[in-house]
């Protein structure tokens, strides 16, 4: 929470669950993805659950792809985890991926 990551645009969080947190009555969800916002990161992508290996190296290389050619970072999230769910159908390869925070 201590960082400067005002002018970060995106972090990314491709490990097993690294959306989640513990819960405090009254102050939300204290985890990675709180700390990220609260120093300054514009955008997050996260898992909320274990992922597979080869599907997410997928995912993120079709991403960033998409995001150099087009400059929607969101659009070209959501278009990647589609195209991926065209390859595995299963939501466990897909599903578990998040953006959060602002475009």
């Amino acid at each position: 929470m201590n960082l400067n990551l005002d002018n970060t645009e995106l972090v990314v969080l491709s490990a097993c669950e690294t959306g989640l947190g513990d819960i405090t009555q009254g102050e939300g969800v204290y985890g990675l993805q709180r700390a990220f916002i609260v120093a300054g990161a514009k955008t997050l992508i996260m898992s909320m659950f274990k992922v597979n290996d080869e599907a997410t190296q997928k995912l993120m290389v079709n991403f960033y792809h998409k995001w150099i050619e087009t400059g929607n970072k969101r659009q070209s999230f959501l278009e990647a985890k589609k195209e991926l769910r065209n390859e595995y159908k299963e939501p466990i390869y897909w599903g578990a991926f998040i953006m959060i925070g602002l475009d």
